[in-house]
């Protein structure tokens, strides 16, 4: 008899904590993770990110940027504690600085 109840109540419990945790997942209450603001961190920390120049100002980034793209190579413009700085990843930071110079 117990086990008849559970066969039969069994889909209706498993589809009510299904329910309940996509309304707990998005919902917007107060227990949601609220996204961080940005912050500019020092220019060795941003990983496998490493700078290779540092412009004045954002047109001079974007000219370096532009010489960037000529030679195939992935860059950033990251706004760090010490300035701005284009970023390129480890692998290509040699071949970048042969581009900028």
């Amino acid at each position: 008899m117990i086990a008849l109840t559970l066969r039969i109540l069994a889909p209706f419990l498993v589809v009510a904590v299904l329910v309940l945790l996509l309304r707990w997942t998005f919902s917007r209450g107060r227990h949601n993770v609220a996204p961080r603001s940005a912050r500019s961190g020092d220019p060795g920390e941003y990983g496998l990110l490493i700078p290779v120049a540092a412009p004045a100002d954002a047109a001079e980034a974007l000219a370096l940027g532009a010489r960037l793209d000529e030679a195939g190579i992935r860059y950033t413009v990251v706004d760090t504690t010490s300035g701005p700085r284009v970023m390129v990843w480890e692998d290509d930071a040699v071949r970048a600085r042969a581009a900028l110079r």
